[in-house]
């Protein structure tokens, strides 16, 4: 039973990418046309989730990423303000308790177009696309079956009886998305649509061909304005959904800037992810540094377990050359 148990919930998890809380910290996994958006010429990210802490800890994902700019100093981009980007994100997701281990890869290129400019207004179109190398493995060896019971325990150098059981092989997928934008003095604007895993890859570990990695649609959009000269409203939202598992999470942070010779920003804010946690959030930006700190505080029938679950996550940004004057501080960038 305990065998059973564990591959049906693996099967089940494919059905879902992995997701972050602060989901406006991760932008290469929300969508390709948001790599090298940055307020400079580089970013790299690292994102850490431990889910579920209690008894065990039986979710943890952690991402480590890199985006750039290229080819803005050409004539035909600078001219016109155009750029590409350049990005590549590796994560790994381990499910209870590292029984079941994803690892993932990706390679994103994206192209931002100036569409119009008036007075200090700009109007920006992105189109990102990606190819994501992805792999799941399941330690057998850390599964009891049934014909392993002695009677008194479990015996795993016995047979499992089991004929099927194999792990999966590595699969590529590919996946698109676009990126509007508008920006002033003032505020910003951004919004837009993504999907992953286009080509619906094959996954499974039952050796069932009409299994496939379904597609993960996304809608993202953030919205930022100065408030007054050192408080700044930020705001963003998300929904996405892969076959039947479908959510969405909106909130915002106030930030105040602390000093504004060392750009030294303190952000705090709430966000819902729809029935399942209310997620307060504290940030801190100091030059190029930027470092997030959320908690999960569960609302769902999980709250009700006798070990209450504990979330955490842990976001840090680095970004490379000094943003332009007049910047508007922004999650996404």
């Amino acid at each position: 039973m305990t065998a059973i148990f564990l591959l049906l919930a693996a099967n089940k998890m494919q059905a879902q990418d992995p997701s972050f809380s602060q989901f406006f910290s991760s932008p290469l996994n929300v969508n390709p046309a948001l790599t090298a958006n940055i307020n400079a010429d580089w970013r790299a990210i690292s994102n850490l989730r431990d889910q579920w802490i209690g008894p065990a800890s039986p979710y943890m994902t952690g991402t480590i990423s890199f985006d750039t700019k290229i080819l803005q100093n050409r004539d035909q981009f600078s001219e016109e303000g155009n750029y590409l980007g350049l990005g590549a994100m590796m994560m790994y997701d381990n499910a209870m308790s590292g029984v079941v281990k994803s690892t993932y890869a990706s390679l994103n290129l994206s192209y931002n177009v100036k569409l119009l400019e008036i007075e200090d207004a700009q109007h920006r179109l992105g189109l990102g696309f990606g190819a994501i190398y992805g792999r799941r493995y399941v330690d057998f060896s850390r599964i009891d079956f049934e014909e392993q019971f002695t009677g008194s325990g479990f015996n795993t150098n016995l047979p499992t009886g089991e004929v099927a059981l194999s792990n999966m092989k590595p699969y590529i997928s590919v996946s698109a998305g676009c990126l509007y934008n508008f920006s002033n003095e003032k505020s910003n604007f951004d919004i837009g649509v993504s999907v992953f895993h286009l080509n619906k890859p094959r996954q499974t570990f039952l050796e069932d061909d009409n299994q496939r990695l379904p597609m993960r649609k996304v809608a993202h959009a953030n919205f930022e304005r100065f408030l007054n000269e050192r408080v700044i409203l930020n705001t963003n939202a998300i929904y996405q959904f892969q076959q039947e598992a479908q959510y969405f999470s909106v909130g915002g942070a106030l930030g105040y800037i602390l000093d504004e010779d060392n750009h030294t920003i303190f952000n705090a804010g709430i966000w819902y992810w729809s029935e399942n946690a209310i997620i307060p959030y504290i940030g801190f930006v100091y030059n190029d540094f930027q470092l997030g700190f959320s908690y999960d505080a569960t609302i769902s029938k999980l709250n009700q377990a006798a070990r209450k679950p504990q979330t955490c996550e842990l976001s840090l940004i680095i970004r490379g050359k000094r943003r332009p004057s007049g910047f508007i501080p922004c999650p996404w960038k």
